[in-house]
């Protein structure tokens, strides 16, 4: 089972970057790999929440639900998504800083389904860059945060 494991630091403050990444919502602004995200429902981020998204794969698109299994506000967030070609557990980790900014260990533990499985073996680069590129977006989509610059 192919291990994302990225870690970001920004000058963000803990509980604003704790409300941005636990709303799975917001994937699509700093996850490349995903196309749109949407919340199933209303009310706050918690254990249940769901949400439907569609991811890139190979050169199409393919539908996703995550679901909020845990959450520790300020903590950690730990999302499991499921789809026909891919199982995942994310495992979203926060950190306040001494600089008054935070700090994100970020964890994905993906499982190809079905025959796809078979690839896995092949697919160590493609898992690299596909954690690199949510790492990159992650930095970009926190730090323009800063200072309430973005919304």
């Amino acid at each position: 089972m192919p291990r994302l494991h990225e870690t970001v630091e920004t000058a963000l403050p803990l509980g604003e970057t704790f409300a941005f990444l636990a709303d799975f919502a917001n994937s699509q602004v700093w996850d490349p790999g995903t196309v749109s995200a949407r919340r199933r429902g209303s009310g706050p981020v918690e254990v249940g929440a769901r949400y439907e998204l569609v991811v890139k794969s190979g050169r199409g698109t393919a539908p996703m639900t995550y679901e909020v299994v845990a959450l520790e506000p300020d903590r950690q967030v730990v999302l499991v998504g499921t789809g026909s070609q891919v199982h995942a557990r994310d495992d979203i980790q926060f950190a306040a800083l001494p600089s008054g900014g935070t700090r994100i260990d970020y964890t994905a533990d993906l499982t190809l389904q079905g025959w796809r499985r078979l690839l896995t073996p092949l697919l160590g680069g493609t898992f690299r860059k596909i954690g690199t590129d949510a790492r990159d977006g992650m930095q970009r989509a926190l730090d323009a945060r800063v200072g309430g610059t973005a919304r």
